[in-house]
């Protein structure tokens, strides 16, 4: 699904994208502070990172240029001295890669941007003394490796944006599987879910840019009172081992970083020292935050330097979250089944998912339930099965609230039309477009027979796999691997290019990966991606685009 047919980007370009970075990044700050359990559970990664890439995309719109090194430099250096926390100074250092891999061009095309992404999170693993992986590090080099994938295929970088969004989003997804504490805490890591709404603000302000529509940058000021967000963490016992944050600029001539991380590294944990021989960004957790100004002063001049109580932050985090956030004029409901499905749709902005499905109708009463838990004025519901239309409608009539139905029948055309929400649009409107986002998807679903028949003179046995295009029975057999493989080629046509697969709970994730494998090889001009939707019934779902 092509939102520009442009092949290269100019800085004037890329400070209109950053801003929609920045902004989408602004209405979710607090959502992201609510996951924040990793380094210490202080509930600041969405501000940090937010004044963060605030104070970088400011330095970017100052730029006098439009070449796209001048840019991404200043954005790098502005985003280096406002970087606040762990997750604002590793960010800085992504853009920092970025700036490196761009410097001196005036145009970046997708093989420039390829390199751009895996030289900032080249630069965001050599930062951190210690990497940990199923955090922002593991997102951003996930990212790069798929956006290198697709500039090998296509020399567009928007489709290659695409594509590299939807592989952090994936990432994003299994960050508890590779970090305990997030598993423990129910919740995807925060500086990742960060990066990943970046991403996701850069793809909304290309499709401004598509419909000729001028984006302003919102500046919100860093004492904003934090809104408590609908998803956040479940209540997590952390010990705070060190207890103040403390960061600062440290100006000087021949900064030696690597003696400086040497000297500080026994006086906390979570050591940044980033930046070049006369300016170098100092970050750290300490319970002596003045032995570390000291140590530092030997080698230049202390600026910003701040001191946070994390002890109190967390205090005061827990106080906040029990504050009822304050209705936001829409929101969506949407019904699903499956933990990875239903965390799918969470990503794209759903504020609750009703479970159900094939066989599962909810009732109109369920939905009323379920719309209660929608703290918003108005309502999209997304039905996702044709079987459940009519409650759909039924229960939007009975919302004491505007609400309204966009008629999805499948999981893979929820997905289409969140791509289409725009929260800030009204419900007319929004309601609109993802109604004719419905039509850019095919939908394919894999089950297996439960009894003989025989339907459409295909004969059918107990056992057999079944495969489904757009409700049509298409093809049947014993084979699961020739079952999918059939599907997705009678699916496919001349403007197809792009095939997701979600496989269920009877699936592992090694044999879809296989399946998936042999079908590249089959379609070699298709990309394919697979995810896990834990859905039962169906040993996938296919969505064709």
């Amino acid at each position: 699904m092509l939102l520009l047919y442009i092949y290269s980007f100019d800085g004037e370009q890329l400070k209109y994208m950053l801003v929609g970075g920045v902004n989408l990044l602004a209405e979710n700050k607090a959502e992201i502070d609510a996951l924040n359990v990793f380094p210490v559970p202080d509930g600041d990664t969405g501000t940090n990172m937010y004044l963060t890439m605030l104070s970088g995309v400011k330095a970017a719109k100052q730029v006098d240029s439009n070449r796209i090194g001048d840019v991404v430099a200043a954005l790098a250096k502005g985003c280096l001295l406002g970087a606040r926390g762990n997750s604002g100074v590793i960010l800085s250092q992504i853009f920092s890669g970025f700036a490196g891999a761009l410097k001196g061009l005036d145009s970046a095309g997708a093989q420039n941007i390829a390199r751009a992404f895996r030289s900032g999170a080249d630069a965001a693993y050599r930062a951190v003394g210690n990497p940990v992986e199923g955090t922002i590090l593991t997102v951003s080099r996930k990212t790069a490796d798929a956006f290198e994938r697709a500039a090998a295929r296509s020399s567009d970088p928007v489709r290659a944006l695409l594509l590299a969004s939807r592989a952090a989003r994936h990432a994003l997804d299994e960050t508890p599987a590779l970090l305990p504490v997030l598993k423990e805490a129910g919740v995807v890591d925060a500086g990742g879910k960060g990066f990943l709404v970046i991403l996701e603000g850069i793809i909304r302000a290309l499709k401004d840019a598509a419909a000729q529509r001028n984006i302003e940058l919102f500046d919100l000021a860093a004492t904003q009172q934090k809104e408590f967000a609908g998803t956040r963490a479940r209540e997590f016992s952390a010990e705070i081992e060190f207890t103040y944050c403390t960061e600062f600029i440290l100006m000087g001539r021949n900064i030696p970083h690597d003696t400086l991380r040497q000297e500080l590294a026994p006086y906390g944990d979570c050591l940044l020292v980033v930046g070049d021989d006369r300016i170098a960004k100092v970050h750290i957790h300490s319970n002596h935050p003045g032995l570390v100004l000291e140590c530092c002063l030997k080698y230049g001049n202390l600026n910003s330097v701040q001191v946070s109580n994390m002890e109190e932050q967390n205090q005061d985090f827990k106080k906040s979250v029990v504050k009822t956030a304050a209705a936001k004029p829409l929101g969506v409901m949407a019904v699903g089944v499956g933990e990875g499905i239903a965390t799918i749709l969470e990503s794209m902005g759903v504020d609750v998912v009703v479970e159900g499905g094939q066989t599962m109708n909810p009732a109109t009463e369920d939905l009323l339930k379920a719309a209660e838990k929608v703290n918003a004025a108005a309502i999209i519901i997304l039905p996702n099965n044709k079987n459940i239309l009519m409650s759909a409608r039924q229960a939007a009539e009975l919302i004491e609230k505007d609400a309204v139905v966009v008629p999805t029948i499948s999981i893979p055309q929820a997905f289409a039309a969140m791509l289409a929400y725009n929260p800030g649009d009204t419900l007319a409107g929004n309601k609109t477009k993802m109604e004719q986002a419905l039509a850019e998807v095919k939908t394919g679903e894999v089950t297996k027979a439960v009894r003989d028949t025989v339907i459409d003179g295909m004969t059918i046995a107990t056992g057999d796999f079944i495969g489904v295009a757009d409700d049509v029975m298409t093809v049947a057999g014993p084979s699961l691997t020739r079952v999918v493989n059939t599907l997705i080629k009678k699916m496919l046509d001349e403007d197809s290019s792009l095939v997701t697969l979600y496989y269920g709970s009877a699936m592992t994730g090694g044999e879809s990966r296989e399946i998936v494998n042999q079908l590249q090889d089959i379609f070699p001009d298709i990309d394919f991606e697979i995810h896990y939707g834990g859905q039962p019934l169906y040993h996938f779902l296919i969505s064709v685009e």
